[in-house]
């Protein structure tokens, strides 16, 4: 970079989509195979074909993982769908830094951040367009699609938090999110 030099952007959001694009945008796709294991109901996972997506995630990241005072960006896009009566959701995860924080806001769609403290109490707040999530310290969270079109939400995290998986792929959340007569309600894991 040149003193007093002006230039564009070496990235992009395209704010109604979600869209990141230029330099360093790292994408990746979950698909049902991913994810053996998070859904409560194993038979109606085994009915599904294996290859369906149901959510991808860019991210900016431009310093290296574990750097102190960096800042890490992203967008999530889930799909609608079910497993047995279990919305389509992310993994969830704690963070490897238990003590780092995160931002969520939504930009498309239906859905619910599904929380989850170290004393294993769970609760859910709605997603929509514009709604603002902070996820403090020592909390567990994931994201299901409630509604009928793909939910996309953004995401802005601190490049040394990390992502701890094992503790939910081992224990789960205390509390899944599932369709009753309609509605999203959650109900002991």
């Amino acid at each position: 970079m040149m003193h007093n030099s002006i230039s564009e952007p070496s990235q992009s959001l395209q704010p109604e989509s979600g869209y990141l694009q230029g330099e360093g945008i790292m994408n990746s796709e979950k698909r049902i195979k991913h994810l053996k294991g998070v859904f409560g109901d194993d038979d109606a996972f085994n009915k599904l074909d294996l290859e369906k997506l149901v959510y991808k995630v860019q991210a900016h990241l431009p310093v290296k993982e574990g750097t102190p005072g960096g800042l890490y960006f992203g967008t999530t896009t889930i799909q609608p769908g079910k497993i047995g009566k279990e919305y389509f959701m992310t993994r969830g995860h704690f963070h490897a830094n238990a003590d780092r924080a995160e931002y969520y806001w939504g930009v498309q769609g239906d859905g619910m951040l599904i929380l989850m403290d170290s004393n294993r109490c769970t609760w859910a707040e709605r997603m929509f367009p514009g709604s603002l999530h902070y996820i403090g310290s020592f909390i567990a969270h994931r994201v299901a699609n409630t509604g009928k079109t793909p939910l996309i939400f953004g995401a802005c995290w601190i490049s040394d938090a990390g992502h701890n998986y094992e503790e939910i792929a081992s224990n789960g959340f205390s509390g899944r999110l599932v369709e009753i007569e309609g509605k999203p309600k959650l109900v002991e894991g």
